[in-house]
């Protein structure tokens, strides 16, 4: 009954969350109504959203590279730029390939990699349990084991130095730089997945080393960083041992650095 009476009133709805910042209202708007199943359900959507709440936490979904997955309260955000750091590394993997999704978050990037690359063997890991919780959600449909630990040391010994990609969304963001985030993520999305020490570079620096072991002769990594940052990621990919290229887009505002284990 409730629902069969529920009229909103989208205009209004559009200019309460554009008055609130949201740049692209109508979407939202959209989106929340098709969310909500009353009035009053539909007025606690917009009262959280317009309080700062990221809509895909409130939706209970992000949509990343044509895919609808799973996010948690808490949990980061899969951003659209992120959509090339999973075409470089599509573009890199050989033939049924052994990947591993790593700082993998909702799992966002497994999910797609599965769909594109049919890989032999694929797994994601995180450190955050709230993001071990959600991946395993969005990948234990596939059959895709998500552990839970600090980068490579939770996996399977038996995968060192066999491993044909490693796909890191690390944290990137300079320690200082937290602080003028948007406050959805600073405030939404847990600061491990979005400060990367001093130079932003922290962690990346200890992904470089692990994937020069996990990763087979011939195999590559492939990591977003920001653009100012790539020449020195760069320099410490090399120093690795690993031979590493930049991709860049303009439109997506996005860079992706690859980086080949030599055979």
């Amino acid at each position: 009954m409730t629902s069969t009476l529920f009229s909103p009133d989208r205009p209004a709805l559009v200019r309460r969350l554009r008055a609130a910042g949201c740049v692209f209202a109508e979407d939202e708007a959209d989106l929340l109504i098709a969310a909500a199943d009353s009035a009053e359900s539909l007025t606690d959507l917009v009262d959280r959203r317009v309080a700062g709440l990221p809509l895909e936490h409130l939706l209970g979904w992000a949509e990343f590279c044509g895919l609808r997955v799973a996010v948690d309260p808490g949990v980061f955000v899969p951003r659209g730029r992120t959509a090339l750091l999973v075409a470089a590394a599509a573009a890199v993997a050989g033939p049924s390939p052994a990947v591993l999704d790593l700082c993998c978050g909702s799992g966002a990037a497994a999910l797609v990699l599965h769909h594109r690359l049919a890989p032999r063997w694929l797994a994601a890991a995180d450190v955050d349990p709230a993001a071990v919780a959600c991946a395993r959600r969005n990948l234990a449909p596939l059959g895709v084991p998500v552990y839970q630990g600090d980068l490579f040391a939770p996996l399977p010994a038996r995968w060192r130095g066999r491993l044909d990609l490693v796909v890191a969304n690390a944290p990137y963001v300079p320690s200082d730089a937290v602080a003028m985030l948007p406050p959805e993520a600073r405030l939404h999305e847990a600061t491990v997945a979005l400060d990367g020490g001093a130079d932003g570079l922290a962690v990346l620096r200890r992904v470089a080393a692990g994937a020069a072991e996990w990763l087979a002769p011939g195999g590559h990594l492939a990591v977003e960083v920001s653009a100012g940052q790539a020449p020195t990621l760069c320099g410490i990919l090399a120093d690795a041992g690993l031979d590493p290229s930049v991709v860049h887009d303009d439109d997506l505002e996005a860079t992706a650095v690859t980086a080949r284990r030599p055979g």
